[in-house]
Parts: structure tokens; sequence; C-alpha cells
């Protein structure tokens, strides 16, 4: 589940189905289905209800700020629940399993910062993800040592999947 505020306008999207570029979502709990591409850069195409319309996606000030162009209108879109359903925001202590960092989202491994045996402090940085053309850091819950770093810069990963692990 993500939430967004959309021209001032809130709206929760769900993920109910992914088959390929063809998603069935739900927002605010009607339900959509919706063919998607990418097709360019920033650029996609998207087919709704019979529909046809090509999207441009523009990063704004701020990670979880968004400009959305269609030929006709232009939406301000910001991202403001980050923590749930995909975990878009690596801050905080989401993805923390105990001890351990997990990845909140599929993804893929940017940068490792840690490697075993490295004494971190709580907030340090420890590795990057990419999901959804976003860059995610993802931080020591706690002060610590890293014992394990269970994936390479490059893997691609699952939800919950174990991506370091640290001891006190």
């Amino acid at each position: 589940m993500l939430e967004f505020n959309i021209n001032g306008r809130h709206a929760v999207v769900k993920k109910i189905k992914q088959e390929a570029h063809l998603l069935t979502i739900s927002v605010d709990e009607k339900i959509y289905e919706v063919d998607i591409l990418k097709v360019g850069q920033c650029e996609y195409s998207l087919i709704s209800n019979g529909m046809s319309r090509n999207i441009e996606v523009i990063d704004g000030l701020s990670k979880n700020l968004f400009s959305v162009n269609t030929v006709y209108n232009e939406f301000e879109v910001e991202v403001i629940d980050r923590k749930s359903g995909y975990g878009l925001s690596g801050s905080g202590d989401h993805g923390h399993h105990g001890l351990s960092i997990h990845s909140p989202m599929p993804g893929k491994v940017v940068k490792i910062l840690v490697q075993p045996g490295d004494k971190v402090e709580a907030g340090q940085t420890v590795i990057i993800l990419s999901a959804m053309k976003m860059e995610n850091e993802f931080k020591a819950g706690k002060a610590g040592t890293v014992t394990k770093v269970a994936v390479s810069e490059g893997d691609v990963v699952d939800l919950n999947q174990l991506l370091v692990a640290f001891q006190e």
C-alpha cells in the first residue's frame, strides 16, 4: 500500500495483482486494470478503461515529490507513506528485524558500504537499494558490529530478504 497526495487530494493505492506490465490496483478501494509500459527515460504509456495516455514522471525537489504530466494536465504528487507496502523509505527502523536489515521491497543492491567486522553507529547508512527508479538508503538501527553481509552489489533482492546482520 502507498499513500499519495495528488494536487492536495489524498489517495490510497494498493497493488492487487501484477502479470508483467498488466496491473490490477485499487485506488481508494476502486479497482482498476492498467497496462503500463516504460517507453522513455521518464515516459510511460498507460492504458486503462480503454483509454490510452502517455505520462511523464519527473523527480521533484525531494525523494518523495514528483511532477506527473499528461498532454492536458500536470499533477504534483507526493508519496506520503513510504513505509507501508513496498516500504520505499530507507530511514528509521523500517526493514529492521532486531539486529538485522531486511529488504522491505523488491529491488536491486546498488552499493554496500560495510563489510563483516565493521563497527557502525546508529543511523549510519550501510546499504543502498534501487526500487521503482529510486535509490533508498538503509541505516543501522543501533550501534554495533556487522556480522554478515548477505548480498552483493548488483544482486536483485526480494521482499524481506536478509541484507545485513549486526551484533551489539
